[in-house]
């Protein structure tokens, strides 16, 4: 990685030559997004989990279980319904002041969040009060995410040779996997407590815990320095003055494009890490261990394949792989559902596996670059942001909900699957008609 960024050196002296960044800084730079995104990812997810294990108990007790599920993951959606706000606001000063301090802020807010999340009563204790701060604080949780995103993974695609502006923001993407391995590590953990323990103080703790990686995520990033390229945005006074009504009003077709990049991807995700551990735990009849084992070893696989295809996507394009991932999650789409009605634990671990790796890690991965390269600098953090977030609020937020309405509608998967082909087609769609940007050099 050194040798890497090392080589850089000669490309920013010339593309920005106020540049003071050394190689060291842009180290510290990826170091410090990685890290930081492993945090908010991780405080993130937790919800999500919680979610599918023990908010239906405990915050929506009196409702039919299936009823109960599908209002846990309401509020879940919630969170993602709040992150294209958090997109827009911390877009909005990203563009304006600048991607650090962001950074530092929305690291603060999810937090406390989450910390928060971990301290409230449960619906036997103040009644329907519980469900109304849990989903406050989901909503905290999105601002913080909305606006976290699109941050940390400029501030390494804008300090890094542009030939390997795909590998370097699919390293910043690896935080997510870090953060499923946190999260689901943590869940992993507390589940082996008896079940009394675990629904009244087991499921806090690794909310409670959050507290102690934001400490050290804030830590790190306020020792950052600001980007080559909104330096220079700033030494030109070309700072847009809202960014987010002119890319709206004088770029529609670029936010769209970068939309449609993204909600393929968060559909599988969704899938893969919410709602299969109801359905695997609850419609199934498994352990809770069996689908969280199969997304923890996932995740763990993922640490080198999102590297990868961002490397890949250097050398041959982003396209090519987004339509080969999207090709793939089409016809992927039941047999993942027949795969995990083995009931086999191995199989299920595996299918987990190639789902999150193919439908979602090739599109993650390279779509970090990808769509921040669709913006110009000035307009690139709102940009980046508000198609990131808008994407995973449509297709994420509300997936879990659906999935789990059309299996009750149903009592099958082929419409969860129909479901995915559908949404598949839209990525695909935005892939083939996106224009091609790797190795280029971006404003």
């Amino acid at each position: 990685m050194a040798s890497i960024v090392g080589s850089s050196d000669r490309f920013h002296e010339q593309a920005y030559p106020r540049d003071t960044l050394t190689a060291a800084q842009r180290r510290r730079i990826i170091m410090s997004s990685v890290i930081g995104t492993t945090v908010e990812w991780y405080d993130f997810l937790i919800y999500g989990t919680a979610a599918a294990l023990v908010f239906n108990r405990l915050f929506f007790p009196s409702f039919d279980p299936t009823v109960g599920t599908i209002a846990a993951f309401g509020s879940y959606a919630l969170g993602f319904i709040a992150r294209p706000l958090g997109g827009i606001v911390f877009g909005h000063f990203g563009d304006r002041v600048g991607r650090k301090s962001m950074l530092s802020l929305t690291i603060i807010l999810m937090g406390l969040g989450t910390f928060l999340i971990g301290c409230l009563p449960t619906y036997d204790q103040v009644g329907v009060w519980a469900p109304i701060m849990l989903i406050a604080l989901r909503l905290i949780q999105g601002l913080g995410i909305g606006g976290e995103w699109g941050g940390a993974v400029l501030m390494v695609v804008e300090s890094v040779d542009p030939r390997r502006r795909g590998f370097y923001g699919a390293v910043v993407q690896v935080g997510y996997s870090l953060g499923v391995i946190a999260s689901i590590g943590a869940f992993a953990l507390a589940t082996t407590l008896p079940d009394d323990q675990f629904l009244s103080w087991g499921w806090r703790v690794p909310f409670l815990a959050s507290a102690l990686l934001v400490v050290v995520g804030l830590f790190i990033r306020l020792r950052l320095h600001e980007t080559p390229a909104f330096k220079q945005v700033k030494q030109s006074n070309a700072v847009a003055r809202l960014p987010v009504l002119e890319i709206l009003s004088q770029h529609p077709r670029t936010f769209l494009t970068a939309v449609g990049l993204k909600v393929s991807e968060i559909a599988y995700v969704s899938i893969i890490t919410v709602f299969s551990i109801a359905y695997v735990t609850g419609e199934l009849g498994l352990a809770r261990s069996v689908i969280l084992n199969g997304i923890l070893i996932a995740a763990l696989i993922e640490l080198f394949t999102i590297p990868f295809f961002g490397w890949l996507s250097d050398r041959y394009g982003r396209k090519p792989l987004f339509v080969f991932a999207c090709l793939f999650s089409i016809v992927y789409a039941f047999p993942m559902f027949w795969l995990f009605e083995t009931h086999n634990t191995a199989v299920i671990a595996v299918t987990v596996a190639i789902a999150l790796s193919f439908g979602q890690g090739i599109m993650f991965g390279t779509g970090a670059a990808w769509m921040s390269e669709l913006f110009e600098a000035r307009l690139r953090y709102s940009g980046a942001s508000l198609g990131f977030q808008v994407g995973a609020a449509i297709s994420g937020g509300f997936t879990p909900i659906i999935a789990a309405s059309l299996l009750a509608w149903s009592g099958a998967t082929w419409p969860i699957s129909l479901y995915l082909i559908a949404i598949a087609l839209v990525t695909l769609t935005a892939a083939i008609y996106a224009p091609e940007t790797a190795g280029k050099e971006i404003d």
